[in-house]
């Protein structure tokens, strides 16, 4: 299963950890709007994702509820029919709440930069360290931790849980 290392922080100034990313950045910003719809699932997380109104794919990942960088371990399917999948899921899953965002994103080597404008929470910052299947999760740890300094992004920052969580679904 793939994985990557993950952190996730609160925003007081987005603009001032944009201008950090942006030096760095190999690639963006390319601007995402994302609706996320969340399932209820006996372990982890399941979510089905429409990007653009155009695009959309379910994703299952498992993760820690811990603030600072962790693993998530995570399946990704494109879906051709997601209004038809999302009824579906409903009837069999319970749907638990929807998450919208505009999410821009960035590339600094291995890692994705989101910065992420959610409704009803706020702004938001995350990096998805994706490790190689040959990387150790502490490479990846040292990855995130080194970006988190250069982007001045402090542990009290960190958040621990999904947005779905946090939005009291």
């Amino acid at each position: 299963m793939p994985r990557n290392i993950e952190i996730k922080a609160r925003l007081n100034r987005r603009s001032d950890v944009e201008d950090r990313i942006v030096p760095l950045a190999d690639s963006g910003p390319i601007v995402l709007e994302q609706v996320d719809h969340f399932y209820r699932v006996p372990e982890g997380r399941l979510k089905l994702r429409q990007i653009n109104g155009e695009h959309a794919e379910l994703i299952f990942y498992r993760r820690q509820d811990v603030a600072g960088p962790k693993t998530s371990h995570y399946r990704r399917v494109p879906i051709s029919h997601p209004e038809s999948l999302g009824t579906l899921l409903t009837d069999a899953l319970q749907l638990i709440g929807l998450v919208k965002k505009t999410r821009t994103l960035y590339l600094i080597g291995q890692t994705r930069i989101h910065l992420d404008e959610v409704e009803d929470l706020g702004s938001y910052l995350e990096l998805e360290v994706v490790l190689d299947d040959d990387q150790s999760e502490v490479v990846g740890q040292a990855i995130a931790l080194e970006l988190m300094t250069k982007l001045g992004i402090a542990e009290d920052d960190l958040v621990e849980e999904a947005y779905i969580d946090h939005l009291g679904a």
